[in-house]
């Protein structure tokens, strides 16, 4: 059975965990990044562009999902030829909502197109294209409709939150991206802690934070979720994070796995 977000399932006890959703995307669906943190203990609380960064105050913890491309404007780049959709307004929404995680000390947790966003909130770049489609771009599917995911490894620096959480050094993962974060175009504060071919940074995370982590993967997709092999590149990720934001909050998250399918 399809798991879907329900308002009414709410529980007020769990940490809330506000999870940015804006326009719909082919092959994206936001439902899963509540149910990965519904099972991890948390309070999934979607945090719609239509409202507004002054709407969502309350929340202990955040996540800023994938979507459309960046605007390259958002860093003073011009408009390459290979930039497809963007959203100007969730740029800047997504931004202010860092700033605020940033401010108040709340866990972050940056997914795809947020791990990119949060390297920008900080001063940095991207490259706006991955001229080789293998192994980071997805691709059409055999029926010419669905979007099908690339697959490599990434190497996990030593020391890391990553690598304290993943418990090894390589790391495989799914890929659906062709803007990227590079090693020289990385945000103040920032430290790279995942990295793959062709010069992309796979993790980055802020150790001055109590918590914060950006992945260019998916975790929050089944095919990661519900492969025992990549679980703890996925699941895994999501229970460290909402147990750091049950505890800034002062409450218990029990996880409960395999509850919501």
């Amino acid at each position: 059975m399809l798991w879907r977000y329900d308002a009414h399932m709410s529980t007020p006890d769990r940490p809330r965990i506000l999870i940015t959703r804006a326009e719909a995307v082919l092959g994206e669906n936001w439902d899963d990044y509540a149910r990965c943190v519904q099972r991890a203990g948390g309070e999934p609380m979607p945090a719609d562009l239509a409202a507004g960064s002054e709407a969502c105050r309350d929340f202990d913890g955040l996540i800023v999902t994938a979507g459309v491309d960046i605007d390259p404007a958002r860093t003073g780049a011009e408009r390459g030829e290979y930039i497809r959709e963007t959203n100007p307004a969730r740029d800047a929404f997504e931004e202010a909502l860092l700033a605020e995680a940033l401010r108040r000390d709340i866990p972050i947790f940056a997914i795809c197109r947020g791990h990119q966003m949060l390297n920008i909130s900080r001063g940095g770049s991207l490259l706006q294209h991955l001229d080789r489609r293998d192994p980071h771009r997805a691709r059409r599917g055999e029926d010419g409709e669905s979007i099908v995911s690339g697959w490599h490894d990434v190497e996990v620096a030593a020391g890391s939150l990553l690598r304290s959480i993943t418990g090894t050094d390589t790391v495989r993962t799914n890929s659906r991206h062709h803007q990227a974060v590079l090693t020289s175009t990385v945000g103040v504060g920032l430290s790279v802690t995942g990295t793959a071919e062709q010069d992309v940074v796979e993790a980055l995370e802020d150790p001055a934070l109590s918590w914060c982590l950006a992945v260019q993967w998916h975790p929050e997709r089944p095919e990661m979720t519900d492969e025992p092999t990549t679980q703890n590149t996925s699941t895994a990720l999501f229970e460290a994070f909402v147990a750091a934001c049950a505890e800034r909050a002062g409450r218990s998250a029990p996880v409960e796995r395999g509850t919501a399918s």
